[in-house]
């Protein structure tokens, strides 16, 4: 608004830089790019740091196969981050911080305040590796981000026919995995090219601070075998041995399924180091692929609980894992008395209410949660019974999912909407865009680092996700799922009546919906999670509702009305509460306020 465009399309890249799946940035970006007055200079990342940089253009050089420009950023970059370390490290040397704020009489004497003021330098030292590794504009650190560098080095140099290079890069990355194969194979290679006699060894700086490392890992386990407290160890590599056998379990726990690979950015399928390993490095790494998915296989498939439903497609056959589609989940006419609730949605929606997606200009948006639906049959707008289905369709497609994917592990819901997607008419043509982009559910996906972000403002809580279709009388708006690079598709599904899509909701299963070019599609969505506390609570005050309305069905007086629900068909419009009604037509609009308790406001998961 100020017309200095230079720094307002500074400002807006490197937001996007961090954010990459925001849609109004990326539009705003496209405007800038779009106007006369901004020059290809003005897009820089303000926040950027000199590694980065440089890493993220090695990477890219990397995968394009120019290797020559690869090797020049990536020693660029190694050298940055070795240096930032030594910055980083050096900003540690400061006053004693009491971490626990302990009373005064509690206070250590001279030589326990030193050890404990010393500890503390050299946990902060240690966790400089964190720092160093961590993108701008992210929490998360980038896994073994020193060794990745020597691998992807070792690798390039022996592209661009520099062996020697190639070797001792090869050496350096065995301080940090002495034991991993693919390496000590092309180590074989390299002294066989090089010959026998000419001695390898690795980089003096590496050299240094492998060991530098490991002694302060030393001091620090000592520390808290002898003297109490905890580390929170950086880095994946530390030996074993070098742990107290009495600390092992604690301080290093059993890691996910996607950490059993040392480097998961480096050495799965989808990362830079799996070309070139060799017959044995590709084995080996194809080997640790089939574990990590071996490992999802087998949580998957239990017993189903309910009879008639049918898994259509599982992982294998939509190409990867945690994946499932089941159909019969609901009959026609169970679909045509939720879809009937959908009209409530357009007109008493949950602060929707037809406005534009929040995804896409071209479609309309309108959603129901399960509280709002209650209170609606309250007030009479909608029959209790398709409420009430509303509830039981969602907690049936719960007991599927936990049945098949985690049995015997408790899945609660995490949120629960009815949505319909409408496409606006006059809209359509020359329509590029989808309707719901390609991301995952738990975490911020990160095409171009190959990542997902597992932090804020990601929903990080979620385990499991699910979509039940109501219909399919419409145009598009199927669902596909890709690779972490949001474009290969790996596999599609196509909505019909009682089809129930679930699948894990980690970066395993990016997904986007296609855009819908016509008509109208409904469905519930659905998200799990293992952790109580983040239970959806707007589906604890429905089904409470629906226990007082039970409970009132059951008194004198209640029987007379729930037959008249009974007796009409379920394909009818529902019969206002008249008195509910009578009392309403005389309010003010917004004056019900007065009359019902206060509504919990609907968290806007979108």
């Amino acid at each position: 608004q100020l017309k200095k465009l230079d720094q307002a399309v500074s400002a807006a890249h490197t937001f996007f830089v961090a954010n990459p799946q925001h849609l109004q940035m990326r539009e705003d970006i496209e405007k800038y790019r779009r106007m006369s007055g901004v020059k290809s200079d003005n897009f820089r990342d303000l926040e950027a740091t000199p590694h980065w940089e440089a890493y993220e253009a090695g990477v890219q050089h990397y995968n394009a196969d120019e290797y020559l420009q690869a090797v020049a950023r990536l020693e660029e970059s190694l050298t940055e981050a070795l240096s930032a370390l030594e910055e980083c490290r050096a900003l540690c040397e400061g006053p004693w911080e009491d971490e626990d704020e302990e009373e005064e009489e509690m206070q250590p004497g001279l030589y326990e305040a030193i050890a404990a003021h010393y500890i503390q330098v050299l946990k902060c030292r240690q966790q400089c590796v964190l720092e160093i590794a961590t993108k701008p504009g992210r929490i998360s650190a980038t896994e073994d981000f020193i060794p990745s560098h020597l691998d992807l080095l070792q690798f390039a140099y022996d592209q661009v026919g520099n062996q020697a290079l190639a070797a001792e890069c090869a050496a350096s990355y065995l301080l940090f995995y002495p034991t991993d194969e693919p390496m000590l194979e092309k180590m074989k290679q390299y002294r066989t090219e090089l010959g026998e006699d000419t001695a390898v060894t690795a980089r003096e700086s590496i050299q240094h601070y492998v060991e530098r490392s490991l002694m302060e890992k030393k001091l620090i386990y000592y520390a808290v075998e002898h003297l109490g407290g905890t580390f929170n160890d950086p880095d994946l590599w530390t030996p074993d041995e070098l742990i107290p056998e009495n600390l092992r379990e604690k301080h290093r726990p059993a890691s996910p399924a996607d950490a059993l690979v040392p480097l998961k950015h480096v050495r799965g399928a989808s990362g830079p180091g799996l070309r070139g390993m060799g017959t044995s490095g590709e084995l080996s790494c194809l080997l640790r692929e089939c574990i990590v998915s071996l490992h999802f296989l087998i949580q998957a498939g239990g017993p189903l609980p309910f009879e008639g439903i049918a898994v259509t497609m599982d992982s294998r056959r939509m190409n990867g894992t945690q994946r499932v589609v089941f159909d019969r989940v609901l009959t026609e006419s169970e679909c045509k008395d939720l879809l009937r609730l959908t009209k409530a949605a357009g007109e008493a929606g949950d602060g929707y209410r037809a406005r534009r997606s929040p995804h896409t200009p071209h479609e309309r948006f309108e959603g129901l949660t399960v509280l709002k639906a209650v209170q609606l049959a309250q007030n009479g707008d909608v029959d209790w019974r398709d409420a009430k289905l509303l509830l039981q369709a969602s907690e049936k497609s719960r007991k599927i999912i936990e049945s098949y994917f985690t049995p015997g592990k408790k899945l609660h819901f995490s949120f629960t909407h009815l949505v319909c997607r409408t496409a606006v008419d006059e809209e359509q043509e020359g329509r590029m865009d989808l309707s719901h982009p390609v991301h995952a559910d738990n975490c911020l996906l990160d095409p171009e680092g190959q990542e997902c972000w597992r932090e804020p403002p990601a929903y990080v809580y979620r385990d499991y996700s699910g979509i039940l279709y109501l219909n399919d009388d419409f145009q598009g708006g199927g669902l596909f799922f890709t690779e972490m690079d949001t474009v290969t598709v790996t596999a599609e599904v196509h909505p019909k009546c009682g089809r129930l899509v679930a699948f894990s909701s980690g970066k395993e299963n990016p997904h986007g919906v296609w855009a819908v070019s016509r008509g109208r599609r409904c469905a519930i969505a659905l998200w799990y999670t293992h952790s109580r506390e983040h239970a959806e609570q707007e589906r604890v005050k429905a089904e409470e509702l629906m226990r007082q309305r039970a409970v009132e069905q059951d008194r004198p007086g209640g029987e007379h009305q729930e037959a008249d629900h009974r007796g009409r068909s379920s394909s009818e419009p529902p019969i206002p509460n008249s008195r509910a009604r009578a009392t309403s037509q005389r309010q003010k609009p917004g004056s019900d306020r007065t009359q019902h308790p206060k509504e919990l406001r609907t968290r806007d998961e979108f």
